[in-house]
């Protein structure tokens, strides 16, 4: 690749730093205004490219690869999760695929905690009745919610955010308990002072709240299903600042009217943009619009990192941040 600047697409804007650095490194079509491609206009640039920049809302599906020009070698993905990439396809092309993993682990797990703050101390409840000037002077009995410290978290997937998140649940006096594909290393476990549990089922039975941390794949979806949400005890909470398909989203629905579930945090939904209107009308959830690693610090280092994988295919190397289709 040596000898000529890449061309590279990126699909969204980025933060001024990073496309300014682009500019200096590669011959970069920048995304200006800032709205998601359309499937012409994605198909148009993986058409053209030699690089393609990605974000989360862009599906890259297999019909999408199939349409690439002989160009297109690199699907620099602008987010951590790839679950929006058909890897395996990209691979059959020849097109490698690299993500930006680790630097949005300490803004999603400050997110995390701070939706069970927000959930467990009815913090929207209380916003709301003083912007509407409602508020009429403190009572005993006004505004109740629970005590954060003394609960016992349960940790679905403990990787990197889950085990940021741990350290903070920690420092608010929490018990950690996690369920994972494997067990920790015994010292890491230590460092936690977390248990393991083997079954899923166990432990969401027992927690009193559980946090979504795992990543979006076939054997990840709906693994909190109508079955499991019964298990829930009635003043439960749940927290998921990962992927909205882990969860089935008409079955916490219907918990969470029921009274079967105390409340819910949630920062990402089963499809997408469009969280389940009923959701919206119950004072016990918190719903955010996909901000939990919304920092400008994160977002300028996710781009440092995409910068770090072209930099790197062009310079005939393998990206540092490559995705392969065993990883996921």
């Amino acid at each position: 690749m040596s000898g000529r600047r890449l061309n590279v697409v990126v699909t969204r804007r980025l933060p001024e730093a990073v496309e300014t650095r682009m500019k200096e490194l590669f011959d970069v079509q920048l995304r200006d205004p800032d709205t998601p491609m359309d499937r012409a206009e994605l198909v148009q640039a993986m058409q053209g490219a030699d690089v393609l920049v990605p974000c989360v809302g862009d599906q890259i599906d297999a019909g999408l690869i199939g349409q690439a020009g002989e160009r297109l070698k690199l699907i620099a993905n602008y987010g951590a999760g790839v679950d929006h990439i058909d890897v395996a396809t990209a691979r059959q092309r020849g097109i490698l695929v690299s993500n930006t993993p680790g630097v949005l682990s300490e803004d999603t797990a400050d997110m995390t905690v701070a939706l069970m703050l927000a959930v467990l101390r009815r913090i929207p409840e209380g916003m709301a009745e003083m912007q509407a000037g409602e508020w009429r002077g403190w009572s005993p009995m006004a505004h109740l919610g629970r005590r954060i410290g003394g609960r016992r978290l349960g940790i679905l997937g403990m990787g990197r955010i889950g085990q940021a998140v741990a350290r903070r649940a920690r420092a608010f006096g929490m018990q950690i308990h996690y369920h994972n594909r494997r067990r920790l290393r015994p010292e890491v476990e230590a460092e936690h002072e977390a248990t393991w549990w083997e079954s899923l089922d166990q432990m969401i039975a027992r927690m009193d709240v559980i946090s979504v941390n795992c990543p979006h794949t076939p054997s990840t979806f709906h693994l909190l299903n109508a079955r499991r949400l019964k298990l829930l005890k009635p003043s439960a909470v749940i927290v998921n600042t990962s992927r909205g398909e882990v969860i089935d989203e008409n079955a916490l629905t219907r918990g969470l009217r029921a009274g079967e579930i105390a409340g819910a945090g949630l920062d990402v939904y089963e499809r997408g943009t469009e969280a389940n209107p009923r959701l919206r009308a119950l004072p016990n959830v918190v719903l955010l619009p996909h901000m939990g690693s919304a920092t400008l610090e994160g977002r300028i280092e996710m781009g440092e990192k995409v910068i770090l994988n072209i930099k790197t295919f062009a310079d005939g190397h393998r990206p540092p941040d490559q995705v392969v289709p065993g990883m996921l």
